[in-house]
């Protein structure tokens, strides 16, 4: 039976909820924030069963203080765009309401498909606002909406993803540049070229788990010439 409601997921969720994904889940949440406890893949699944839902009960969801209902709503965003692609609807939901991730993986599912399938073909205004933010998960969501770009947007697209990956390759907090050499990774699969030059310019003020990320796809005697000691 489909979900429709904001209740009907709080429910479900803590009907699947267990002592032990309990324990795990606290270990990546701040110390104070709620959190009921269940593995992804039951809360992917409700997710997926209340991907119908009205956006005025996805909001509803992103009040609710526990983590899994927030990242539930953002599953939700994803699998509605994933049939309505392109929506500024969708994508002004998570903009606005972008006070409500706490976690980057919020920021993971919800990024590519909901702002970044929004803004394909530009102005991509919004990204760079995203990435001058403060906030390390809005610089995040700069970053991750471009993955988009890496499967299905055009060349100008996946430009703009250099270029915002060129602004937040320093960064100085691991969730963002993380994000950053993942782009990169994918990014390289459409331009090998565009990404050796990138690394060339860039790579040596990466840190390093960044960069390791960002070679990973490239062959060995590429990937070995990115991560030489010298940088």
């Amino acid at each position: 039976m489909a979900l429709t409601t904001a209740k009907d997921v709080r429910a479900r969720l803590e009907e699947l909820a267990s002592p032990e994904e309990l324990a795990k889940v606290r270990k990546r949440l701040a110390p104070d924030e709620p959190a009921i406890g269940l593995r992804m893949k039951a809360l992917f699944d409700t997710a997926k069963e209340a991907a119908g839902m009205p956006l005025g009960e996805v909001e509803a969801l992103l009040d609710d203080p526990a983590y899994e209902p927030r990242l539930a709503a953002f599953c939700i965003l994803d699998f509605k765009a994933r049939k309505s692609l392109g929506s500024e609807e969708l994508c002004e939901v998570y903009l606005r309401r972008h006070d409500r991730i706490t976690t980057w993986d919020m920021v993971d599912r919800a990024a590519p498909r909901v702002v970044g399938g929004a803004v394909a073909g530009g102005p991509y205004d919004v990204l760079h606002e995203l990435a001058k933010s403060s906030d390390p998960l809005r610089r995040r969501s700069a970053i991750s909406a471009p993955l988009f770009f890496t499967q299905a947007g055009s060349t100008a697209d996946l430009a703009e993803g250099f270029a915002l990956a060129a602004l937040l390759h320093d960064d100085p907090e691991p969730v963002v540049t993380n994000s950053v050499g993942i782009f990169l990774a994918y990014a390289g699969g459409r331009d090998r070229a565009e990404l050796l030059r990138f690394l060339g310019e860039h790579g040596p003020s990466m840190p390093r788990p960044a960069l390791r990320l960002a070679a990973r796809k490239l062959p060995p005697a590429e990937r070995q010439g990115v991560l030489a000691p010298s940088r």
